[in-house]
C-alpha cells in the first residue's frame, strides 16, 4: 500500500482536494479532524491538555481559542502542547493505516496541513501538494470570517512557503482551475500511484496557473 501525504498552505484548497480523494475511493485520514476529536468531550487529549494548561477545558472540551492564546508567542508552551498531542495523533494515524492496509487499499491518503513542518513527510511514500497562485490564495483566505491581514501573515509565518512545498512534492494539484480540473488531477495522482512501476520523482505534477 502506498501512503500519500496530502498537504498545502492555508487557502490552497486542501480540504476540498482531500474530499475528492475520498470521492475517488481512497481512504483519507485528516489530522485536523482527529485533533478536533481528541480535544472534544471524552477525547483522549482533553483532560491531559487541561492538566498542563488549567482553565482551557470548557464544558468537557478544549476551548481551542483559549488554548491558542496560552501558547501564542511561547515556544516552550507550544512544544509542551505538541509533546502531549502529537503522540496521540500519530497513534490514530497508524491505526488508520493498519485498517486501510488490512482492507486492501492500494493507496491511503493522510491529510496533514503541517506535513513538512512537523517532519511527517518521513512517514509517507509520496507527497501531493495542493497549490494555487498567490492572489487566489489571498482572496480565499481574506474572505474567511474574522480574518485580517495580520492573522493571515501570522499563519503564513508558521508554514513552509508554497514554492518550497512544490519543490519537495511528488505531485502538484492546482485548485485554481475549477473543481473538475482538480478532480481530474486527483484521478491522475491515484492512477500514477497504482502503477506497479511508480517511484518517487517520476511525476512532474501540474504547476499552478499564473
Amino acid at each position: 500500500m502506498i501512503v500519500l501525504g496530502l498537504t498545502g498552505s492555508i487557502g490552497m484548497g486542501k480540504s476540498t482536494t482531500a474530499a475528492l480523494f475520498a470521492e475517488a475511493g481512497a481512504p483519507v485520514w485528516e489530522a485536523d479532524a482527529v485533533v478536533h476529536w481528541l480535544y472534544g468531550p471524552g477525547g483522549a487529549a482533553a483532560e491531559v491538555v487541561e492538566a498542563a494548561f488549567p482553565g482551557v477545558l470548557q464544558h468537557g472540551a478544549i476551548d481551542r481559542a483559549a488554548l491558542s492564546a496560552r501558547v501564542a508567542n511561547d515556544g516552550a508552551a507550544l512544544a509542551k502542547l505538541e509533546g502531549l498531542v502529537h503522540p496521540l495523533v500519530a497513534k490514530d494515524r497508524e491505526e488508520f493505516l493498519t485498517r486501510a492496509k488490512a482492507d486492501g487499499a492500494p493507496v491511503a491518503v493522510v491529510d496533514i496541513p503541517l506535513l513538512f513542518e512537523t517532519g511527517a513527510d518521513r512517514f509517507v511514500d509520496a507527497v501531493a501538494v495542493v497549490t494555487a497562485p498567490a492572489h487566489v490564495q489571498h482572496q480565499r483566505v481574506m474572505a474567511r470570517p474574522g480574518m485580517d491581514a495580520a492573522k493571515f501573515a501570522a499563519l503564513l509565518e508558521r508554514q513552509t512557503p508554497d514554492a518550497l512545498k512544490r519543490e519537495r512534492a511528488d505531485f502538484i494539484i492546482d485548485t485554481s482551475k475549477g473543481l473538475d480540473h482538480a478532480r481530474d488531477e486527483v484521478g491522475r495522482v491515484l492512477e500514477a500511484l497504482r502503477r506497479p512501476d511508480w517511484r518517487p520523482g517520476l511525476d512532474e505534477g501540474c504547476e499552478p496557473s499564473q
